[in-house]
């Protein structure tokens, strides 16, 4: 949809005094497994990394790669074969870039205009974007800061479709990321109050489906299957709900207001059972099923002792591992079966933690751009190491694959390896 809606502008690059090549570039590591890390959270969004190896050694320090300044905002770089794709924003423009992953390089980079609408609630956090890119079928979607959706050829930055700012946006302004279902891609649209969950045609950008029921939380959605049936299951600004992924139909809902309304952590999948956690929420693990020609949720288990307010949690087997805003950020784990704590750090340990599960390893990126490396443990928290990856703020979460490390800081992306 080019022309006066999107005023968009792409092409070969010649940004390249952007790209800082700090060393020789970087050969993907041999292992076995997918390197791919395309969307938010990873290829299964649940904040696994992609075939990570622990080194026999650990290194005293990681090797830095490259750096190239993407604008700021907290949106993961994303990673497809040896292309690396980044979301932010410089001055006025949203920016999609794709980069050589062996060499931070650009291979090309596409804008358009986005003036950031400013209001108490969003200048803490900066003008975004904040929504991490799905890469799907050889296309790139993003999410802007005001409700920009935008369609891109991932091969050359083209503009396939776009749907222009939303006239309402959430207090927080927009910060879900989208995700893929068969031949739709599903965004939360709108704002406070009012919003509608959206299926648009991959393709076309045509709606499929629209589900109007609440407005729009921070969180991301997930697709699953509960009890034979394909659904979209998603936290909104006052529920979390499960809506039929063919037809947009509501199947089953939940009350869940957190604080402020500030819905920010993206459901856990478990056997089709779902674990979810908000801000002073504490943690809910719950069955949806149908039961005749209803369907009904039931709870397994609920804890207060732990409660999450932006750090997404990761299940490794039975056990849950994040950081929890109590006490001023404490790492923990808890007996996903039962929802009992196993463990909590002292407190104190960071306003936020991006966590990444890489085997039997933690990756935990708190937001003073500190990495510690734990190993899972029922028992305690285990320290591996700890490096400084950022001298500024390190709010988004990281993309690792392979020995890879992509961090996203204020206003840059840089490639970390571990040798």
């Amino acid at each position: 949809m080019p022309g006066k809606e999107a005023r968009m502008r792409h092409g070969r690059s010649a940004f390249l005094l952007l790209a800082v090549v700090v060393s020789s570039p970087v050969a993907s590591s041999a292992q076995d497994g997918p390197l791919d890390y395309p969307q938010w959270r990873g290829v299964n969004r649940d904040g696994g990394a992609a075939a990570f190896v622990e080194p026999s050694t650990w290194p005293t320090q990681l090797t830095r790669r490259w750096q190239v300044e993407t604008g700021l905002g907290y949106a993961t770089p994303i990673l497809v074969g040896e292309q690396v794709y980044t979301f932010g924003r410089i001055g006025d423009e949203e920016v999609v870039m794709a980069l050589h992953a062996a060499s931070g390089a650009v291979a090309w980079r596409t804008t358009y205009e986005a003036p950031f609408r400013d209001n108490p609630g969003t200048s803490r956090h900066g003008p975004g974007p904040k929504s991490t890119p799905l890469f799907y079928d050889g296309k790139l979607f993003t999410l802007g800061i005001n409700g920009v959706v935008s369609a891109l050829d991932a091969s050359d930055g083209s503009l396939l479709w776009q749907k222009p700012a939303q006239t309402i946006e959430p207090l927080y302004a927009t910060a879900l990321s989208p995700v893929a279902d068969e031949e739709r891609v599903i965004f939360h649209l709108g704002g406070h109050d009012a919003g509608a969950l959206t299926a648009f045609d991959a393709n076309s950008g045509t709606v499929v489906w629209r589900w109007d029921g609440d407005g729009p939380a921070y969180a991301s959605p997930m697709v699953a299957v509960l009890d034979g049936v394909r659904q979209i299951v998603t936290v909104t600004q006052r529920q979390i709900v499960g809506v039929d992924a063919e037809s947009g139909t509501l199947l089953w809902e939940r009350p869940f207001v957190s604080r402020s309304t500030n819905n920010s952590i993206t459901p856990i999948l478990d056997g089709g059972e779902v674990i979810v956690t908000g801000h002073d929420l504490g943690v809910t693990r719950f069955r949806p099923y149908r039961n005749g020609a209803r369907w009904t949720t039931d709870t397994l288990w609920t804890t207060d002792e732990v409660s999450m307010f932006m750090s997404n949690p990761v299940l490794s087997g039975n056990t849950l591992y994040g950081m929890s805003h109590l006490r001023g950020g404490q790492f923990f784990a808890l007996d996903a079966s039962s929802g009992a704590t196993l463990w909590r750090t002292e407190g104190r340990e960071a306003t936020n933690s991006a966590v990444v599960l890489a085997g039997d390893l933690l990756f935990l990126l708190n937001n003073d751009g500190d990495l510690v490396v734990a190993r899972t443990n029922r028992t305690g928290f285990n320290q591996v190491t700890r490096y400084e990856v950022s001298a500024s703020a390190t709010w988004a979460q990281p993309a690792i694959s392979g020995n890879r490390l992509l961090v996203k800081d204020e206003s840059h992306v840089t490639l970390w390896t571990v040798e």
